[in-house]
C-alpha cells in the first residue's frame, strides 16, 4: 500500500458528509479536514465527528493533495478553479458547473496545471450498472425512469439537472455515437421548474433513448433497459439487481427445457438467462478511490471531466426544451 493522498471536503450538506466518513474510512486517503461556509455546520460537524474544520475554502485547499468539490452546483466553478490553479487534484459532484463554458474552462485548466479531475457520476459505480456494462454494445434502444419523491430540498435546481443527468451520462458513457437530436417536454406540478421531464435522445448510429425523470413520485424507481441485436438487459439502481436475457441461434436437436422462439420465416432463436455477479461495493467510496489510484498510478478517470461537461450539455439543452414546453 502506497502513500495515502491527503484529503479534504468543501461542502459538509447531506452528502458532504457521507464523503467525509467514506475518505476518513478509505485506505486510500487522509482525511485531513472539511469547509463549510456555515460556521454552524462546521462547529456541528467538527463536534460529532472529530474532522478539522478549516476557517476558509482557500486554507483547506492549500494543505491537501485532492479536493472534494460537494459544494452548491452554484460554487462549483469557483471553488474548483483555485483549487486547480494551486495544482491540486479533483473531484467534483454532478453536475460539474453551471454552464458548459465553465466547465470547458476547467478542462484547459486542468491540463494545463497538469492534475486530474473526476466528476461525480456516481450511478457508473452503481454495482448493478458494473455487472452489466461490458454486456451493454450496440445498444439501439434504451429506455430509463428516475422518479423519486417529493423533497423540498431538490427543488432548487431542475429535475433534469437533478436526476436526469444520471443517467443522460450513462447512456452516453455506452452509446459510443454523436448525438443527433433530442426532443423534450415537461411539466411543473408543485415547484417553479418542471418537476417531471422527458427526453428523446436519437444518436446518428440509429439508437434511440427515451428518459424520463420526475421528482414527485409515490415511489422511487432508478431503472434502465437496454434492447439490442439477440438481448435484453435491465438494470435497477435502487435494489442492485439485474437482468440479462439472451438470444442465439437453437441448436437442431433442442433441451426439453430450452425456451424456444420461432418468427414467420421460420427462424428458431433460443432464449437464455445470464446471471452476471453483482459486485459488493460502496459506489461513493468507489468513485473516491478511482480517482486515488489514478493519481498515483498517473492513469486515467473513469469519469474525466469533459464527461461531465458532455452530460450538463445535453441535460442543459433538454432542461431548455422542457421549460419552452411547459410554458
Amino acid at each position: 500500500m502506497g502513500k495515502k493522498l491527503k484529503a479534504g471536503v468543501l461542502g459538509a450538506g447531506h452528502l458532504g458528509k457521507i464523503h467525509l466518513r467514506l475518505l476518513n474510512e478509505s485506505k486510500k486517503y487522509e482525511l485531513i479536514g472539511f469547509y463549510d461556509e456555515n460556521p454552524e455546520v462546521r462547529t456541528l460537524i467538527s463536534k460529532e465527528y472529530g474532522f478539522q474544520s478549516f476557517d476558509s475554502a482557500t486554507d483547506l485547499i492549500d494543505a491537501v493533495e485532492v479536493v472534494d468539490i460537494v459544494t452548491p452546483t452554484s460554487f462549483h466553478y469557483d471553488v474548483a478553479k483555485q483549487a486547480i490553479a494551486k495544482g491540486k487534484h479533483i473531484f467534483i459532484e454532478k453536475p460539474i458547473t453551471q454552464t458548459v463554458a465553465q466547465a470547458e474552462e476547467l478542462i484547459t485548466l486542468a491540463k494545463h496545471h497538469n492534475v486530474l479531475g473526476q466528476v461525480g457520476h456516481v450511478e457508473r459505480f452503481n454495482p448493478a450498472f458494473l455487472a452489466v456494462k461490458d454486456h451493454i454494445n450496440k445498444s439501439m434502444f434504451i429506455e430509463t425512469h428516475r422518479l423519486a419523491e417529493f423533497n423540498p430540498r431538490g427543488t432548487d435546481v431542475p429535475v433534469v439537472l437533478d436526476l436526469m443527468i444520471h443517467d443522460i451520462d450513462t447512456v452516453l458513457s455506452v452509446v459510443h455515437s454523436t448525438v443527433k437530436h433530442i426532443s423534450a417536454s415537461g411539466v411543473s406540478i408543485i415547484s417553479e421548474t418542471p418537476d417531471i421531464a422527458n427526453a428523446r435522445i436519437e444518436f446518428e448510429n440509429g439508437c434511440v433513448a427515451n428518459l424520463t425523470a420526475s421528482r414527485i413520485s409515490l415511489k422511487n424507481m432508478r431503472k434502465a433497459r437496454f434492447f439490442q441485436k439477440d438481448a435484453y438487459i435491465s438494470v435497477d439502481y435502487l435494489e442492485k439487481k439485474v437482468e440479462v436475457v439472451k438470444m442465439n441461434d437453437a441448436p437442431e436437436d433442442v433441451g426439453d427445457f430450452d425456451m424456444v422462439l420461432e418468427n414467420a420465416q421460420g427462424k428458431k432463436k433460443r432464449i437464455y438467462f445470464d446471471n452476471p455477479e453483482i459486485p459488493t461495493v460502496n459506489a461513493i467510496l468507489m468513485e473516491l478511490e478511482c480517482l486515488a489510484d489514478a493519481i498515483t498510478t498517473k492513469s486515467d478517470v473513469i469519469v474525466p471531466l469533459e464527461q461531465g461537461k458532455n452530460a450538463l450539455a445535453i441535460a442543459l439543452r433538454i432542461s431548455e426544451l422542457v421549460e419552452k414546453s411547459s410554458r
